[in-house]
């Protein structure tokens, strides 16, 4: 199982291009997500969901995907601004870095810049280069008689909670600043990344599509239909690498492909049964108490 995570319908509907057999599934709190499997690989399953915009509600859906499907990855497909004149719309950019650029100290005169930053896991870094290399990826793209040639970066990019639609503004000049590394930008990456670290060892990788030079001409690009075409070429990458995550990659969160399991309730008799012994209260959630079991003959 792979979890592929958007943020807009634009974005979501790049990426069920990709899937047949698609189911919906949903969660207990409500969060639907799309299960489907990946067109010519009927062995690998994937849960597709859509997060909304910004870091908070890309954490908050990440986690929770995790903790769902328990799956071998987790990556983010979508769009974003450019901070290079090196970029065209319609290119990819493999997040090699994700900068989360709001944090900071506020003095007086200055704005003390105190940044969190992650990288993308190194197996999935390594297939995502070699994709590139093959172009296999971007094949399916072409129209008849001729070729996609978007390009590939493997460069760092910024999120946060602020579309970015300047290139002198405040923001822009501290990201020039502090995030000089950054060749784009993004809302949600920071949160969907800091989740995914707080889950333990699962790969995670975000890939962007070109969408706007984040410089006042968004209104007019996206007008043009760029955000569709970014989020095409973002969510084919993203497949592509959702298909060559080996078959025995593993998360620690769980076992993959163990999900929906059901959790029974926690009694006197059940402890006693299973001869287990009581390791750390989950969580609290609407009154109902969920806690991890250690079997004593493990």
């Amino acid at each position: 199982m792979i979890v592929i995570l958007t943020a807009l319908a634009v974005e979501q509907e790049a990426v069920l291009e990709h899937l047949v057999d698609v189911r919906e599934h949903r969660h207990a709190q409500g969060t639907l997500f799309d299960v489907g499997t990946l067109v010519g690989r009927p062995d690998r399953q994937v849960a597709l969901g859509v997060t909304g915009q910004g870091t908070l509600a890309a954490a908050t859906l990440t986690e929770r995907a995790i903790a769902e499907f328990s799956p071998s990855a987790v990556l983010f497909a979508g769009i974003a601004g450019a901070l290079r004149s090196k970029l065209a719309i319609g290119d990819v950019v493999v997040a090699t870095k994700v900068h989360a650029y709001h944090g900071g100290k506020s003095e007086d005169e200055n704005f003390l810049v105190r940044p969190r930053s992650w990288e993308i896991s190194h197996e999935l870094e390594q297939l995502a280069r070699r994709i590139h290399r093959t172009r296999a990826w971007c094949e399916p793209l072409a129209p008849p008689g001729e070729a996609a040639v978007p390009e590939v970066h493997f460069e760092a990019i910024a999120a946060g909670d602020v579309v970015l639609n300047s290139r002198v503004s405040p923001i822009a000049q501290a990201l020039h600043h502090n995030f000089n590394d950054a060749v784009a930008i993004e809302m949600e990456s920071a949160g969907f990344a800091s989740a995914a670290h707080l889950a333990g060892r699962i790969g995670t990788a975000t890939v962007r599509g070109i969408s706007d030079f984040a410089d006042g001409t968004k209104s007019v690009t996206d007008d043009r239909g760029s955000q569709r075409l970014a989020a095409r070429n973002a969510a084919a990458f993203t497949v592509a690498l959702a298909a060559a995550v080996p078959d025995d990659a593993t998360s620690s969160v769980a076992a993959p492909g163990k999900w929906p399991k059901p959790i029974p309730p926690i009694t006197n008799r059940n402890v006693a049964r299973e001869g287990a012994t009581v390791g750390q209260q989950n969580a609290v959630n609407n009154g109902a108490f969920t806690m991890n079991l250690t079997r004593g003959d493990r």
